[in-house]
């Protein structure tokens, strides 16, 4: 959530700072600013509330130009969406200038002792910590964030620029991401690598608690204690074009029709059809490990939880060992058990899921191995696991989750039959079989597109309506959370999902015409039970909605109002199947109702605080 972008160069850094922060509108904001040092004059900063067109209309009006800039898109977190709130804030000399991720937890008791010297003008945390560092400040701008910083507790990502040093950017992070990247006479900081990409590929990853002093020369890098310290620069292989439209009216739609070639990547170099192996040497976990692991618990959030729960139900059944999913956002406060024998494993699209990455910490302490499933090489998560099991999805634009979501699950089933081939639980003709099978996934998927017309008309209809339910059994039954999760996500319509066999434990008292619902009817060894609960919602005149295996006998035209029939598969991989038509009739829900669809109201990418 929020974006971040510093340049210090010999190019405008206005044009830079925007161009980046609209490569980092993904991770959600409402509202925007720039502040920048003129090569003559004081330093000047520009902020408008809402969308960046707003703040580009204000910088035409009132242009600035400078070689040393930061910009940041805010989403709010201590006070209102208002210009006051918006980011850069300044001390009250207007010489020192602040942007800031995260949340501050004792800016109060900070804010009380400095509100006898100095004049607060918004209601954020970030200006208590501009008049910190000015308090602080004698002339060495990095000593002063350096000694700022060792009184702040919290989660913080800042970028710190003043008018006396006007060829210099100092910035630190604890918890929320930042990268350096490194140019030629040029140098950025930002909270992520599409900001950047136009103009170099070297980064550097940032871990907490350290802080960087850029000039356009040179990166110096330090702790907190002031020790400098040396950093490895990473080269990233993707490019711009691959977060691009690429002719699509929006990212997500992209990113759904991306799906077979993202799979398909997912199991690059890591499935043998002729060999009918799994090959993820790469976790570096050894055969006697995952024997000993008597248990695992796998931490995620939002769409990655529901991927998570897919996985229990792959682990238990191949690789028979008894899997716990838990909300990461839980699983500190309830005095978790972990130990020795208990495989941690976190999923994160972006590697930087605050949460997710504070419950891996906590395992570690006590005694698990842990592994990361995430999609960014080099995030925190990844630098703290014991080692990482890469989707290689490409850049996920779109807030709402789509190709990270079938990647992971990919990546979690190819995880599985390698545990189960390591376990020794499954016969080999058996994992050959679902070699196969998931090798060829990606083709079959394909032809689920051809019938979007099909769901466009269905989400015409849905979009009249305020609450939705979806069901589904075994492991659709995620799917089912992670449908209705979508369309309220991308829509706003009140949606739940549920396990379909608890549909009488008190759904049932919902139904009736002004509540639709989804039933998710695959070829399953629940088959027949679902079809009764379909049976039941229409008996009680509810718009019915039924996903269904092509050449399904048992569903008919009284049954339900439509049936999106899809191409039969494993039932294993029915999920992978099953869920691209929830995504499409979200999507065009969303679209019908005029919403936002790559950045649904009060959401971000990446949730980079609790």
């Amino acid at each position: 959530m929020c974006g971040i972008i510093g340049y210090v160069g010999f190019q405008d850094s206005t044009e830079i700072i925007i161009e980046g922060l609209k490569r980092l509108e993904y991770r959600g904001y409402d509202s925007a600013g720039i502040a920048v040092i003129p090569e003559k004059g004081s330093l000047e900063i520009r902020r408008e509330v809402g969308k960046l067109k707003n703040l580009e209309k204000e910088l035409l009006l009132h242009p600035i130009k400078g070689s040393t800039g930061i910009g940041h898109t805010r989403w709010a977190t201590h006070g209102k969406p208002t210009i006051y709130n918006a980011h850069p804030h300044s001390d009250e000399s207007g010489k020192l200038v602040v942007i800031h991720n995260g949340i501050i937890e004792n800016y109060i008791e900070i804010k009380e002792e400095l509100a006898k010297k100095y004049e607060f003008k918004s209601e954020t945390d970030t200006e208590v910590l501009a008049h910190l560092i000015n308090d602080n400040y004698s002339g060495d701008l990095y000593e002063a964030v350096q000694k700022s910083l060792q009184r702040v507790r919290g989660a913080y990502a800042i970028v710190v620029i003043h008018a006396d040093h006007p060829n210099l950017l100092v910035a630190a992070k604890t918890a929320s991401p930042l990268i350096v990247a490194l140019g030629e006479n040029e140098n950025f900081v930002a909270s992520d690598v599409p900001a950047i990409l136009n103009h170099t590929r070297n980064i550097v990853y940032l871990e907490d608690g350290e802080l960087v002093v850029l000039s356009k020369e040179k990166a110096e890098f330090y702790n907190l204690d002031g020790d400098k310290i040396e950093k490895k620069v990473s080269k990233i292989e993707w490019n711009i074009t691959a977060a691009e439209k690429g002719g699509y009216e929006h990212f997500m739609l992209k990113e759904i029709h991306e799906q077979p070639s993202s799979m398909a990547h997912s199991m690059t170099g890591r499935i043998s059809e002729t060999e009918g192996k799994i090959y993820l040497d790469e976790i570096g976990l050894d055969v006697a490990e995952i024997k000993s692991f008597n248990r695992i618990t796998i931490l995620a959030c939002g769409t990655s939880y529901y991927a998570g729960l897919v996985a229990k139900y792959y682990i238990e059944k191949l690789a028979k060992i008894p899997v716990d999913v838990d909300y990461a956002s839980e699983y500190r406060y309830r005095e978790p058990f972990s130990d020795e024998k208990t495989l941690v494993i976190g999923i994160s699209q972006s590697g930087e899921t605050a949460d997710t990455l504070a419950a891996i910490k906590l395992a570690k302490k006590m005694g698990s191995t842990t592994l990361g499933v995430l999609n960014v090489i080099g995030s925190a998560i990844s630098r703290e696991t014991n080692g990482n099991l890469y989707i290689h999805c490409g850049p996920e634009i779109g807030v709402a989750s789509t190709k990270a979501f079938t990647s992971t699950i990919v990546c979690m089933y190819m995880l599985s039959l390698y545990f189960a081939e390591k376990r020794e639980t499954l016969s080999s003709q058996y994992i050959k079989d679902a070699v196969h099978d998931l090798k060829h996934l990606p083709n079959i998927i394909e032809h689920i597109f051809e019938d979007k017309n099909k769901i466009k008309e269905i989400a015409k209809k849905l979009a009249d309506y305020r609450d939705c339910l979806f069901l589904g059994r075994n492991y659709n039954y995620p799917i089912a959370l992670e449908g209705a999760l979508k369309l309220k996500e991308l829509s706003y319509i009140h949606a739940e999902g549920y396990a379909a066999g608890e549909m009488k434990h008190g759904p049932i008292a919902l139904i009736d015409k002004n509540m639709p619902v989804v039933a998710i009817a695959t070829e399953s060894l629940t088959y027949e039970k679902v079809i009764s609960n379909i049976k039941e919602v229409k008996a009680r005149d509810a718009l019915t909605i039924v996903i269904a295996t092509k050449d399904d006998t048992l569903l008919s035209k009284e049954d339900c109002d439509y049936i999106i029939y899809l191409p039969k598969v494993r039932e294993e991989l029915s999920p992978l199947v099953n869920v691209i038509p929830l995504q499409l009739l979200s999507y065009y829900v969303s679209v019908r109702k005029g919403c936002d669809v790559d950045q649904p109201r009060n959401l971000a990418k990446s949730v980079t605080v609790e």
